[in-house]
């Protein structure tokens, strides 16, 4: 038996997240039929976290065992020709039997993109949240830089997820312009469910003026959802790689 990490691109729209569930299509689902397929067997696969229903990946990261039958360079382009096109194998390799996508990963980088256009871009409407009125932008970001360091995030955790601690690190909180798109970066060292739409949902609070940069800290120190912004769509938030 051998032990592969493999990465994952995909397109989130028609899936209901990445974890398998009943009476629902997934990308966890699928992945592991293409597996079964290839290796004549039932293959579980470990991903490096579980996004939600319309969310989208480019460097999700996935580990499973099976039979050392396929060539490690032959894996994407076998898996491919099983998967429906809008989930996607961009590499694989060997690696050691302790490796675990899940509890190997030392940081994960998100980017969430908002469309700011007075129309959306018609192309962009699957990967981008439109919002036609204005944004203040240099409140955005001013606002995101309380945010990052090590803080308690309960504030901007949904409900529905049993964890620890509500303790990360935000290493990073960029935020770029590229004509009428923006696009916020955030690297840490772990996320609570919905923590980085419920963030950008708050950040759109400050850019309309519903909300002051200064209001931030307060949010944290209260740790009361109900005082940060409304949770940002599924549609503009994409894993985009993962650190190990």
């Amino acid at each position: 038996m051998a032990h592969y990490k493999m990465t994952v691109a995909y397109d989130g729209t028609a899936y209901h997240g990445f974890q398998i569930q009943e009476n629902a299509l997934t990308i966890q689902h699928f992945l592991e039929k293409a597996l079964a397929a290839l290796y004549g067997t039932c293959i579980r696969v470990e991903a490096a976290g579980r996004t939600d229903a319309g969310v989208h990946a480019r460097g999700q990261v996935v580990n499973y065992c099976a039979p050392s039958l396929v060539p490690e360079a032959q894996l994407p382009a076998a898996l491919n020709g099983l998967l429906p096109k809008d989930i996607l194998v961009i590499g694989a390799k060997q690696v050691e039997e302790s490796f675990s996508a899940r509890r190997d990963a030392r940081a994960k980088i998100y980017s969430y993109t908002i469309d700011r256009g007075p129309f959306p871009d018609v192309l962009c409407r699957r990967y981008a949240w439109h919002i036609s009125r204005p944004l203040d932008l240099q409140a955005m970001q001013k606002a995101a830089t309380y945010l990052e360091g090590k803080h308690d995030f309960r504030a901007f955790q949904a409900a529905g997820s049993r964890v620890r601690t509500t303790v990360r690190t935000l290493f990073s909180l960029k935020l770029t312009v590229e004509g009428q798109f923006i696009s916020f970066g955030f690297n840490g060292d772990g996320f609570l469910y919905k923590m980085v739409r419920n963030i950008t949902g708050t950040l759109v609070e400050v850019g309309l003026g519903r909300l002051s940069d200064q209001d931030i800290t307060p949010i944290l120190l209260a740790g009361n959802r109900k005082q940060a912004g409304a949770t940002a769509p599924a549609r503009g938030l994409c894993l985009e790689k993962v650190i190990y």
